[in-house]
This record gives C-alpha cells, sequence and structure tokens, in this order.
C-alpha cells in the first residue's frame, strides 16, 4: 500500500532532504525514524523503507508543508500498533512523532489515493522567500527563515523583474538541469511583496466601545519583504537564483534589460547564482483530484520542450 506524508521541517541543521552517507538530511532522519518504530533493520533489502517526495529542498532550505509518500507492505505497517487501540496509519503517525528531532513535524499520514505519486502528480510547488532589508525590523524568533541585509530594496523594480519569469521558459541561466532533463518549467505566479508594518498597541489602552483594555501583538512578518514564486516543478537552484537577480535589480547594481537578458539566453554565469538558502520555505504542494493523479504523473514525466 502507498502512504501520503504531510510534513514540516526546519532545515537549517540539515543539509537538505535527501540521504547523503554521513550527513544528517530529513529523508535520512525519516527514514531512520521509519526503520526503528516499524522494527525493520536499515539494511534489511527486502523491505526497503524509502521515501518519495514532492521536491527535494536543498541545505539550509525549510519547508512548512513538504508531501512525501511511502510504499509498505500492510503486514508491516500494522506491525507498530502493539497495544494500541488504533489502526496502523494512527499507529505509524504516534509513534514516528515521538521519535522524529524536534526540527521535523508530521502533519498527517494517510492512504495515498490510486495513482498517486508525491513528484510526478504535484500540479505545482510554492516557495517563499523572506527578506529583511534596511527598513524593516526582523523578529527574532523568525531569523533562521529569514535573510537580513543591511541596504533597502527597491520593491517595484524587483517586481518588473519577477513579471518576467512568469510564463513557460527555459531558465538555464538560473538553474542546473538533472541528468537527463531540462531547465524549461513554467512560473504560474511570481511577485514581491512588502508585508504590512504593524505598530503595537500599548498595554493599557482602552477600546472605547467595549471598555476593555487592548493588546495586539504584530505580525511575525511584519515589515518583511517576500518573494512568492508558483510553478510546476523547480530545477536546481532555480529560486534562489532568481531571487538573487532579483535582489540585484532591487539594489540597482543590475537593471531590468539585465534581467531579461538571462531570461532570453539561458547560459549560466556567476552573476546569476544562489542567494543565502535561509530565507527560503517550501509553503504548499498542490495536486490534481484523484481521477487526475495517474494521467498527471504520466504527463509530467516526459522531457519537456518550449
Amino acid at each position: 500500500m502507498r502512504l501520503r506524508i504531510d510534513l514540516a521541517y526546519d532545515g537549517g541543521a540539515f543539509y537538505g532532504w535527501a540521504r547523503q552517507p554521513h550527513l544528517r538530511t530529513v529523508q535520512g532522519e525519516i527514514e531512520s525514524a521509519l526503520h526503528t518504530v516499524l522494527r525493520i533493520p536499515d539494511d534489511d533489502i527486502a523491505n526497503p523503507l524509502r521515501l518519495t517526495v514532492a521536491g527535494r529542498t536543498d541545505t539550509g532550505v525549510h519547508a512548512s508543508h513538504q508531501v512525501c509518500h511511502l510504499d509498505i507492505e500492510p503486514h508491516v505497517l500494522d506491525s507498530c500498533i502493539g497495544h494500541m487501540q488504533v489502526n496502523g496509519i494512527a499507529a505509524l503517525r504516534h509513534r514516528l512523532t515521538h521519535v522524529l528531532p524536534n526540527d521535523i513535524a508530521i502533519h498527517n499520514i494517510s492512504r495515498a489515493p490510486d495513482g498517486f505519486d508525491a513528484r510526478f502528480s504535484a500540479l505545482e510547488r510554492t516557495y517563499v522567500y523572506r527578506i529583511a532589508d534596511a527598513t524593516s525590523v526582523i523578529d527574532p524568533r523568525m531569523r533562521g527563515c529569514v535573510l537580513a541585509v543591511d541596504y533597502s530594496l527597491d520593491v517595484d523594480a524587483m517586481n518588473q523583474a519577477a513579471a518576467l519569469t512568469v510564463g513557460l521558459h527555459d531558465f538555464g541561466s538560473f538553474a542546473t538541469p538533472n541528468p537527463g532533463g531540462t531547465t524549461i518549467r513554467e512560473v504560474k505566479t511570481a511577485y514581491w511583496h512588502r508585508v504590512r508594518q504593524e505598530a503595537l498597541t500599548q498595554i493599557g489602552d482602552v477600546d472605547s466601545s467595549t471598555k476593555i483594555a487592548t493588546y495586539s501583538t504584530p505580525f511575525m512578518e511584519s515589515g518583511l519583504l517576500c518573494f512568492t514564486i508558483v510553478a510546476d516543478a523547480f530545477a536546481h537552484n532555480m529560486v534562489r537564483s532568481l531571487v538573487n537577480a532579483c535582489v540585484k535589480v532591487g539594489q540597482g547594481k543590475k537593471d531590468i534589460e539585465w534581467f531579461a537578458s538571462k531570461m532570453d539566453t539561458p547560459v549560466r554565469e556567476g552573476s546569476t547564482g544562489p542567494i543565502a538558502a535561509c530565507g527560503l520555505t517550501l509553503e504548499h504542494v498542490a495536486y490534481p483530484a484523484d481521477a487526475l493523479l495517474a494521467s498527471r504523473a504520466n504527463a509530467i514525466r516526459a522531457k519537456r520542450t518550449l
């Protein structure tokens, strides 16, 4: 049977999603936990517990909502029930939650519908990159998922650049292809916005209509610059490289014509490398209706062309 696992993680202490020998990764931690709670040795080739993920995040990149799937024999799943009065899926979620480190959280585990593939069935992924520039004050609770810079950024200029990415393009100036793949992707939405600056309401202020003292807590993102990008898929380093290029435009170091030339000529060179990973978070993965999962997976496996 195939299980869908929805999860989140703070990527700061991980060397990305993908399992790597002798390095701490998200996939490595979860698969190790699965072997523990299901009492299967890590080297048991008859019962491989391997995850397939919607988006393989890089070192230092976070996820507030990631999706992966696991193929497992029903009797293996039921082995984790023990004395619990629940089914195998509920037992697995309970046990994983207590075994996993606190920088990984399981949102949900469910039986995947027929045709579901966490990677290939996905319609789109949404990433957000957060920056605190010279005009904003970073909430210290957000320091692990925000890039702080000491200069001001022109949001209008950055949005002119971001608008050029929307549509089907070859992002070869901003990404590297997987073996046998391409850097052609379809961006559906891309824009920068500054989160509204919230002022504190002082303790002891009184609402005139209710005569009740009020206190309003500002948003943790208050004043931050956020880049939201939605695409059917992303090539390696694509989002962070696009952010870096937009930031150069926002600083005035590069103009919009330079950015347009990078879009028109998909060749990688030094000025379009990735920005720091800490500000990037995978926020959402969308899937079609259950009846369309298999056809979507088959379609997306085809090599893309313009």
